[in-house]
């Protein structure tokens, strides 16, 4: 992103809450309008999510082992991201500890400034142009976030409330060739197993209302419609999941940053016992 020499790039506390975008552009002139991306921007923690539309239904599918590979190849076009969010003065960055896609060779940083209401994103390492356009109605408060380990598998997890939504992320437990599409990793895999082992990296994004915090929209389809059923122990979280053949699981993490009040984040509907 290059900023304007008129308008000043925002201050991080300035970009708190939910941002959606109408455009990307490459350098090539390739455009694209259509795909659904929604990032969360908390204290210096975001998540990431972007679909492209329309996305198959997939109401087959109840768990990570009903997925075909023509599913793994569908799912295996989104991307998304969670991480923490940085500034030098001159450029921002979006540090990528959990990424749906294969590690890619550039890092995702840039510039932004404001043009009227929107916020312009061009690359740093790759002339790319986005237009972002801020959630009009909900506020950026409360605000806090969790990195998390998950305590079997060690993989990585992501936790961020910014006002009445939340992202959740879980990395993946066997990581791509680095460099590569998903579609290509999905494509060479050996058999169905490792293919769904590719997809299994959960991206998830949902609203906070009475009920619990329910997901609208995932990497994973399966997990839409579930609530996260989150709650503290005396020494992590415990947040509900599903096992490969769709079974509802609780799923423990140890919590090894905090960003904000972490209470926010806290909700008295328990998970299910069973442990992954």
């Amino acid at each position: 992103m290059n900023s304007s020499s008129s308008t000043p790039s925002p201050d991080i506390s300035e970009l708190h809450g939910l941002w959606t975008r109408s455009l990307i552009a490459w350098p090539n002139g390739t455009r694209d309008t259509t795909t659904q991306v929604r990032w969360l921007q908390g204290h210096s923690a975001y998540c990431d999510l972007r679909q492209p539309a329309p996305m198959p239904t997939f109401s087959h599918v109840n768990g990570l082992a009903a997925l075909t590979t023509e599913d793994c190849l569908h799912l295996a076009t989104q991307e998304g991201f969670a991480g923490h969010f940085t500034f030098d003065g001159a450029f921002f960055e979006w540090a990528r500890d959990i990424d749906y896609q294969p590690k890619p060779l550039y890092s995702d940083a840039g510039s932004l400034h404001w043009q009227d209401d929107i916020l312009v994103e061009t690359g740093r390492d790759i002339a790319y142009i986005e237009h972002w356009h801020r959630d009009p109605v909900e506020t950026a408060a409360p605000t806090a976030s969790l990195a998390l380990r998950c305590r079997n598998t060690g993989v990585n997890g992501r936790f961020l409330r910014v006002g009445a939504y939340f992202m959740f992320a879980r990395d993946r437990a066997q990581t791509p060739a680095a460099q590569q599409h998903l579609i290509a990793c999905v494509a060479g895999s050996e058999n169905i197993k490792a293919a769904q082992a590719l997809i299994d990296c959960e991206i998830s994004f949902g609203l906070v209302a009475p009920a619990g915090y329910r997901i609208t929209a995932s990497t994973l389809p399966f997990r839409i419609g579930d609530t996260l059923d989150q709650h503290f122990t005396e020494n992590g979280l415990i947040v509900q999941d599903r096992a490969a053949d769709g079974a509802l699981i609780g799923r423990h993490w140890d919590v090894t940053h905090c960003e904000g009040d972490p209470t926010v984040l806290a909700t008295s509907t328990r998970a299910h016992e069973g442990n992954e």
